[in-house]
């Protein structure tokens, strides 16, 4: 019998605790094992899920802890890389949330370390495991939709109501693009596994030294993409890859099961040439989150290829590097 993969989670974040801590807790070959935060109100309801979780008062004492397997950091973005390589060096395997690194160059250390540790440290990035976004993926190779010519990439939420959001602080990583930007850009790469030529456009809108509005156009080697991004407009996403013979369609394609159903739509002209055809695929019991730690898990103990690496998020970050160089030597014009 393959031992599960005894997990450690770094801080009580209010994501950690309605998201990731239970997906850890169901999730087959994993064990919830620790949680570190100083503070026992927080500590609670991860308690009330799981009684017997051992609290450590201090993220260093969980990383010293010997039966700790792997540390999943959902920390401010600020702190990750440091986080990340110091989980790597007390030898634990890391998931760390989104974005890794604040820049692309960051992301450079961090893999010279796992390389020298032969642990696992990726970034959590979800959606890749989701059975809609494989199952897009998968239509996309077969030629299901012809050439791509076009993507189109919206993730809104509003949240300025809510100032002392984390997502509102520059000194913590705040930022839309950071937050949700990585999902429209990042999911463009996976599935076409290209990488953008240039930004071409990139209008940002700021508050509090934080983007809360961004409008960006890319150019690929044999595609463009528009994506919008914004944590001041009303909650929607959706994304559209549009090709010469036919359209798919992700109507949740980021909170899956949250925001609304897991629904991808194929579009494709008929044969007579007369009207569109759409073929709808719904996805009702898919959990991204127990499907990651899992995937986790697998590479852990099995050595099983893990679909989100280190360059991955380094190939995203330089987009979002990109974007913002892009948006300041517009605004300078």
């Amino acid at each position: 019998m393959v031992e599960p993969v005894r997990w450690g989670v770094l801080g009580a974040s209010k994501f950690a605790r309605e998201q990731m801590a239970p997906a850890i807790h169901a999730a087959s070959g994993a064990s919830f094992a620790a949680l570190a935060t100083s503070s026992a109100e927080k500590a609670a309801p991860f308690q009330a899920f799981y009684p017997d979780l051992k609290v450590l008062t201090s993220y260093d004492a969980l990383l010293a802890d010997p039966n700790i397997d792997a540390v999943y950091i959902p920390l401010p973005n600020h702190l990750h890389v440091e986080w990340t390589k110091k989980a790597i060096a007390a030898g634990k395997h890391v998931l760390t949330e989104k974005p890794i690194a604040m820049r692309a160059d960051e992301i450079d250390g961090l893999i010279e370390a796992r390389d020298a540790s032969g642990l696992l440290a990726t970034e959590a990035y979800m959606i890749v495991h989701h059975p809609q976004w494989r199952r897009a993926q998968a239509l996309y190779r077969e030629g299901a939709i012809g050439k791509l010519i076009h993507v189109e990439g919206v993730f809104s939420y509003n949240n300025a109501s809510d100032p002392g959001n984390i997502r509102n602080k520059p000194d913590t990583g705040g930022g839309g693009i950071p937050d949700i930007g990585v999902y429209t850009h990042g999911a463009t790469r996976w599935l076409t596994g290209e990488e953008p030529v240039s930004i071409t456009h990139a209008d940002v809108d700021f508050d509090g030294g934080v983007d809360v509005l961004a409008r960006v156009s890319a150019r690929f080697e044999t595609f463009t993409a528009h994506w919008v991004n914004s944590m001041r407009m009303h909650p929607f996403q959706q994304m559209l890859f549009v090709g010469e013979q036919g359209v798919l369609k992700l109507t949740a394609p980021f909170n899956a099961n949250v925001y609304g159903p897991a629904l991808l739509e194929l579009h494709r002209s008929e044969t007579s040439g007369q009207g569109v055809s759409i073929t709808r695929e719904q996805f009702p019991a898919a959990n991204h989150y127990v499907l990651q730690v899992e995937a986790f898990c697998r590479a852990v103990r099995e050595g099983a290829a893990y679909p989100w690496s280190l360059e991955d998020a380094q190939g995203t970050q330089r987009v979002i590097d990109a974007v913002f160089e892009k948006a300041r030597s517009q605004s300078q014009a």
